[in-house]
């Protein structure tokens, strides 16, 4: 037991001696410095001893681990850190967690391997030493993925449930994705399209003869357009080719500082353009800049003036009993906004004071003193700040204001007070706005409409509109703001991807657009066009949706993004100008036109803006307006006018010049805003830069535009006159109009049940029948509930007893 004990007794005596020996270091200064003095000679003589063997394992270690030997010492550090802190058999529950550390460690000292210091003990390794180069294998992106997928596994193993959640949270979510974009061919294809290239190159160089100088191959690949103009332009080179000869070194001299060799991407499009293969087009088209447009400086409203009239407002409802005051001042272009916010209506009570003593005081006068006590308050009723609007308007020495309870998305009501001087809104300024770039990023449709009453940009989306309905009186801004729109879509589509097709009765208004190259159409001036021009865009429509159900898509977007598409369809947008006209000449045919459109043609690409000076129930059809959900109202003559196309007053109270009110398709109110004012000189510049502005310079040669335009006379013929029975073939498309005819002259009535059993057809057909026989002069008009008067058979039965009337009383003298 003894000397089982014997070695602890002899390592607790050496600690008891150099515990001694510290402390008397401690207490004796002078013993300290000799004991450092005998350690520093000791390593002083074993550096002289063994210096260069210790300095080359330095630089080895150096070398071998750089800037990772302080992970390893953070390693050490942190391990005997935790021995101090807590057993060792805790330590190894945590498994993951030290093999996470270790996959993180490794990842770091692979990071650092991807630099390389300029000089020094390093230069020849990189700041992860060689080890870290061993991790990545190389600084390329190999080596990255190496790093990431390092990265990866320490996440995985230190939240391993963790991470198993977001595996199985994210799994069906990439597979749906996957599945709605499937990209699993895109690898192959560019493969095989690089394979291909490749393939063609090498074919090309196999061709050309190896002893060949560098000059003549950099002639050879260069195309023949080229090539020919450097070839005419010395003479006696083609007879020198022809007789096998080499051309003269001076005639070769131009040839090959002309030719330039293809490289890259170049030569690869024209092996492909040599093989009978179609380059990809280039960019034929160039867009209007910004700058076309004029830069109007917006006013400064001045914030004393604003403060005063608030003040008034307040002071004017404080006069008729009712406590508000303005929270807000939004100043706009034509209104500022005053946010004002309902006070309360409060209720007092006297109450007696009582002295010390429970008396009750008096006052000087020897009567009972009293005070006013709050019982009960509540708010100020909307309706009755609303009472006020032409109080206020005598207060404030306004022609007109406007109150809006509550402001959307506040909740304050706004009072909108004319500005003493209108501001000018240019469509430039708009279209620099960010409501209008973040919409532009989203549809092509995007159009600048103006500002609202707190001078904030607004702009609008056309294809989810679909369709707008704008009513006007005679110089509030309508016509401005057509043009607005149209210079709108102008300043930022191609004619490839917008057409448009404009009817202007008053024959002023849309004639400068009349050269651009969007146009389906010349500008429609003559009302009797307009109808052939209605019932073309409704075959246009039913022959799109033909190609949207063939391709299986649902809207003109998704056409155009198919693969199997012919070729893109553009948008188609029609801009009427004044309906009231096309009312009064043909209104059954118009309404029935346009109504058929505005239901249908949104999938389509079809948008129509249409405009009226006089919106009347005559005018602006019940069925007219259930299918524009989007108006915009400018200033109207009376309320009803403005109940007629926004379902609400206000319109009539509006200050004209711009002054409007817009009503989206999914807002409950009207906003205010002032419009975007567009000059003849801008819309003439913005004219002539589609129309001439397609500089050579910019693409190299002028577009390929395509001048074919509808010809309206061609496309739906005007109705032959009463008894003409038209161009033969002109109603082909029905086989049996003539067994109709014949039906129609054995008779001297033709009813559409007639047709259905002698024909053996249903009624929709049989009705258009008779209609076909009515426009060809064979039977008269229709009225309701009785059938249709013969008028091909009561001629032709004249006819047939002519002869035998002649017969009977012989020749006449």
């Amino acid at each position: 037991m003894a000397e089982a004990n014997a070695p602890l007794r002899g390592a607790g005596r050496r600690r008891a001696f150099w515990a001694s020996l510290g402390a008397r270091a401690l207490a004796n200064p002078l013993l300290a410095l000799a004991i450092i003095v005998s350690l520093g000679a000791a390593a002083a003589l074993v550096a002289v001893l063994l210096g260069p063997a210790v300095m080359a394992l330095v630089r080895w270690v150096a070398r071998l681990l750089g800037w990772g030997l302080l992970l390893l010492a953070l390693w050490g550090g942190y391990s005997v850190l935790l021995a101090k802190v807590r057993p060792a058999r805790r330590l190894l529950n945590k498994l993951n967690l030290w093999l996470s550390g270790l996959a993180f460690t490794a990842a770091v000292w692979g990071c650092l391997a991807f630099f390389r210091p300029p000089g020094g003990l390093l230069a020849e390794a990189t700041y992860g030493g060689y080890l870290g180069l061993a991790i990545i294998g190389a600084p390329d992106a190999l080596g990255g993925l190496i790093v990431a997928g390092l990265v990866m596994a320490a996440v995985v193993l230190a939240a391993p449930r963790r991470s198993w959640r977001s595996a199985r949270w994210l799994a069906p979510r990439l597979w749906r994705l996957y599945r709605r974009y499937p990209l699993h061919g895109l690898p192959f294809k560019a493969l095989g399209g690089a394979l291909a290239v490749g393939r063609l190159v090498l074919r090309r160089r196999r061709r050309e003869p190896e002893e060949t100088p560098p000059a003549a191959v950099a002639a050879s690949d260069t195309p023949p357009s080229e090539e020919a103009p450097a070839a005419a332009s010395v003479p006696g080179a083609a007879a020198s080719a022809a007789a096998g000869h080499p051309p003269a070194p001076a005639a070769a001299a131009p040839q090959e500082a002309e030719a330039k060799p293809l490289r890259g991407l170049a030569r690869a499009l024209y092996a492909l353009r040599s093989e009978g293969r179609p380059a990809p087009p280039p960019q034929r088209w160039v867009l209007p800049p910004l700058k076309l447009l004029d830069d109007i400086p917006e006013a400064q409203v001045s914030e004393d003036d604003n403060e005063k009239r608030a003040r008034a407002i307040e002071e004017a409802l404080a006069s008729y009993g009712i406590e508000a005051k303005v929270v807000q001042i939004n100043p706009g272009p034509a209104v500022t906004q005053f946010g004002l916010e309902p006070g309360w209506v409060r209720k007092f009570k006297q109450v007696r004071e009582l002295g010390p003593d429970g008396r009750v005081r008096v006052d000087k006068h020897g009567r009972p003193a009293v005070h006013q006590e709050e019982v009960s308050r509540t708010r100020v009723k909307v309706d009755q700040i609303l009472a006020l609007d032409k109080d206020l308007a005598l207060a404030l020495a306004a022609s007109s204001i406007r109150i809006e309870a509550p402001v959307p998305g506040k909740s304050v009501m706004g009072v909108e007070v004319p500005n003493p001087l209108p501001d000018i809104v240019s469509l430039r300024s708009v279209l620099e706005g960010p409501p209008f770039q973040k919409l532009h990023g989203k549809s092509r449709l995007a159009v600048a409409l103006g500002k609202g009453a707190g001078g904030e940009p607004v702009a609008a989306d056309l294809q989810k509109m679909p369709h707008l309905l704008i009513a006007g009186a005679t110089g509030s801004g309508k016509s401005v703001c057509m043009n607005a729109l149209i210079a709108s879509i102008l300043m930022f589509n191609n004619p490839e991807e917008v057409k448009l097709l404009l009817i202007d009765p008053k024959r002023v208004e849309m004639t400068p657009y009349g050269p651009i190259p969007h146009l389906l159409a010349p500008v429609i001036v003559d009302i009797a066009q307009v109808t052939n021009a209605l019932k073309w865009l409704n075959h246009e429509m039913d022959g799109r949706y033909r190609k949207l159900a063939a391709l299986g898509v649902r809207n003109v977007e998704a056409y155009n993004e198919h693969p199997a598409a012919e070729r893109r369809l553009p948008y188609l947008i029609v801009v009427i100008d004044e309906l009231a006209d096309l009312m009064m000449t043909s209104p059954v045919e118009v309404e029935r036109s346009i109504c058929r459109l505005a239901q249908l043609s949104r999938a389509t690409g079809i948008h129509l803006i249409v405009a009226t000076q006089r919106p009347s129930v005559d005018v602006v059809t019940g069925l007219i307006k259930a299918n524009f959900p989007t108006r915009i109202s400018f200033a109207v003559a009376s309320q009803v006018d403005s109940r007629t196309i926004l379902d609400t007053p206000g319109a009539e109270s509006l200050l004209g010049r711009g002054d409007m009110l817009y009503q989206p398709q999914d807002a409950a109110k009207p906003l205010r805003l002032q419009g975007c004012f567009v000059s003849d000189a801008e819309i003439e510049r913005l004219a002539d830069f589609w129309a001439h502005g397609q500089p050579a310079a910019t693409l190299g040669t002028l577009p390929v535009v395509t001048t074919e335009r509808l010809d309206l006379t061609a496309v739906a013929p005007p109705l032959p006159a009463l008894g003409d029975s038209g161009p033969s073939g002109q109603d082909s498309d029905d086989e049996l109009l003539e067994e109709a005819k014949v039906i129609a002259r054995e008779h001297k009535r033709l009813s559409t049940s007639l047709l259905q059993r002698r024909l053996k057809i249903g009624y929709p057909r049989a009705a258009r029948l008779v209609d076909l026989l009515e426009e060809e002069g064979v039977v008269g008009p229709g009225e309701p509930g009785k059938s249709r008067e013969v008028l091909g058979g009561r001629i032709a039965a004249a006819a047939a007893s002519e002869p035998s009337s002649q017969d009977a009383h012989g020749p006449q003298p």
